[in-house]
């Protein structure tokens, strides 16, 4: 049998390290240590491997889980073998924290895994009152890696030069250092004209960056029967 398909670069790619991308689409999680990763992402894996729900850790948590309806719903991966686990096509991407101050804060929609020696917690944007949808984030902090997702290549913006805006669904991921705040563009001028389809967006200012998916939802399938693709992952902009 004879196919481009069994060439090299469709391998299993050989790493040391527990979190890998196998491709920019694909992560490898090579189990010694559990994983953390988003329920339903697992596309394939090999060896005794055992899937489990990730409680929320504390009491403090189970409240605030309970109180806000709002959380990215987490499997603990354990095991010998390796795990493949991607999301609907996404780009996937890496990033090590190296240490306690470290720390990302996550859109719920962009978390793929983590390695179990980071902590997390959920947080609620200042100033969301009860929207609900991109008003959470996930953050993490400590030593070790983790993988986020987004809709084609994305862009980080500096904050700290002048006020950042972004769409609420557009968001990947921030600096912890950065405190966002939820600001509405609706006008009662602007609604009796139809609106502008641009309601709610994150606001950002001071030391840090944003980074910024060129996509507000899922992409959408083609109608004509062709295909588009969207290529690039932030993996040479954070030097993994």
């Amino acid at each position: 049998m004879r196919s481009e398909l069994f060439s090299r670069v469709h391998e299993e790619v050989s790493t040391p390290e527990a979190l890998a991308l196998q491709n920019g689409y694909l992560l490898k999680a090579t189990l010694g240590p559990p994983v953390v990763a988003t329920k339903g992402s697992m596309v394939a894996y090999q060896g005794d491997v055992a899937f489990e729900h990730k409680s929320a850790g504390s009491l403090g948590k189970l409240i605030k889980r309970a109180v806000t309806s709002e959380d990215t719903p987490l499997m603990t991966v354990t095991g010998r073998g390796e795990v493949f686990l991607a999301d609907r096509g996404r780009n996937v991407f890496l990033v090590d924290l190296e240490g306690p101050q470290d720390a990302l804060s996550i859109s719920g929609t962009s978390l793929l895994a983590f390695e179990s020696s980071l902590e997390h917690d959920v947080h609620r944007v200042k100033g969301a009152g009860m929207l609900a949808a991109g008003a959470f984030n996930t953050l993490v902090r400590g030593r070790g890696r983790v993988a986020l997702t987004c809709h084609g290549t994305p862009l980080i913006l500096d904050c700290s030069r002048q006020p950042t805006f972004v769409d609420m669904n557009a968001v990947v991921c921030w600096s912890a250092s950065l405190q966002p705040t939820v600001q509405s563009s609706m006008n009662v001028r602007s609604l009796l004209r139809g609106g502008t389809g641009e309601a709610f967006q994150y606001a950002f200012h001071g030391p840090g960056f944003v980074v910024v998916q060129p996509s507000e939802g899922d992409p959408q399938a083609p109608t004509d029967g062709s295909s588009k693709g969207s290529g690039g992952f932030l993996g040479d902009v954070f030097g993994g």
